[in-house]
């Protein structure tokens, strides 16, 4: 009976694996269609996955509110908190998307639309202003000279249409979003901001149950630590972001700098980006005045630029931030290096908290192994 028993579960388990294996090279064979599928399903989750975005970004400005009105004499008011939160914490991101749309963005695309109209005016008077330097000159080397002879010829005015630019823009919203969507996104953050005890004791009630109570508390440790880094680093650099770009702004404005809006709206913009986001604009910024304005503009922009970022750097930025990630420069330039290389503008703005995460975990694991060995 026991060879038996051994026989059947000898051919068992090469029946299993010999089934494994066939599902693996269908599914390597349908590649293209199981591909298909999951794009189509993560498509329908899309609005969803946004709405539980949009609810984690505005969960602490809510809680805040609630709690204010919580405190309120008047009972109505005590009673209905967290709808009143949800309600008020809405009606300020309405009018702050009106404040953007009908006063900002109007200005920010003026600029543009002037600058992609006159950008090839501008690199002819740059072409010729480099023309009449001494032939001795720094800039004259041969490697300059080879790169400018071979943008001469190019109408750099027919790849900066703002007329296609906007096109560009409004086919990849279409293409992204749509009103049903952003419509299913909203009703589906009110519903999380509005059930999300609910929400949270279900998930701690799970955790607890089909976890042990040491892995249980660890869970819970990391995930109060993840989302207090996450959402101080995202709410922190967005808020020093647009005060970034208000004193650029004004700062430019006062120097008679031509495109001043846009080029706050981009240094502040590129702000969120830690350590190469501000470098690069500021670059990007000093050209255009170049251009536009002149080698003494330029000179003197850069001079209030990178004062004001010190000022944002050393004061302003802990300021808003509070208590720094404690990540090494050396640490962040990486970080934001690689997730800039995997996945675009997101991975540099995301590689921070990510990295600090890690940091979290990899430092508890060598504390755990050290007091293990002692």
């Amino acid at each position: 009976m026991k060879e038996i028993k051994n026989h059947v579960k000898k051919w068992s388990y090469w029946f299993l694996l010999g089934v494994a294996i066939i599902i693996v090279y269908k599914l390597l064979d349908n590649f293209s269609d199981i591909m298909g599928v999951v794009t189509k399903f993560f498509e329908i989750l899309t609005p969803f996955l946004v709405g539980i975005l949009i609810a984690y970004l505005l969960y602490i400005p809510c809680k805040k509110i609630e709690n204010t009105y919580q405190k309120s004499k008047i009972k109505f008011i005590g009673k209905r908190s967290r709808g009143l939160s949800i309600f008020t914490v809405y009606v300020i991101l309405l009018l702050l998307l009106i404040i953007l749309i009908n006063f900002i963005l109007p200005v920010v695309f003026e600029s543009v639309k002037d600058l992609v109209n006159n950008i090839q005016n501008y690199y002819e008077i740059a072409i010729d202003n480099y023309s009449r330097l001494p032939s001795d000159h720094i800039l004259k080397s041969e490697i300059v000279e080879e790169t400018i002879q071979g943008f001469q010829n190019i109408n750099i005015k027919q790849y900066f249409q703002i007329d296609k630019i906007v096109e560009y823009v409004v086919g990849a919203i279409n293409a992204v979003t749509s009103v049903f969507n952003i419509f299913i996104a909203i009703i589906v953050s009110i519903y999380i901001l509005a059930e999300r005890t609910t929400i949270l004791n279900f998930v701690k009630k799970l955790a607890e149950a089909v976890f042990k109570e040491k892995t249980y508390k660890s869970m819970g440790k990391y995930f109060h630590n993840t989302n207090e880094i996450f959402f101080k680093f995202i709410a922190s650099q967005f808020l020093d972001a647009i005060v970034v770009g208000i004193l650029v702004t004004i700062a430019m404005s006062i120097m008679k700098i031509k495109y001043a809006p846009f080029l706050g709206f981009f240094i502040g913009l590129l702000n969120m980006i830690p350590y190469f986001g501000a470098i690069i604009a500021t670059i990007i910024a000093a050209l255009v005045t170049l251009i536009t304005g002149g080698l003494s503009q330029a000179f003197w922009m850069l001079v209030v630029v990178i004062i004001l970022q010190q000022i944002d750097a050393n004061i302003i930025n802990p300021k808003i931030v509070g208590q720094s990630l404690k990540i090494s420069p050396l640490l962040v330039i990486f970080a934001v290096t690689v997730g800039g290389a995997y996945f675009g503008i997101l991975g540099m703005f995301l590689a921070v908290p990510v990295v600090a995460v890690i940091r979290i975990l990899i430092d508890d694991y060598i504390n755990y192994k050290l007091a293990t060995k002692k």
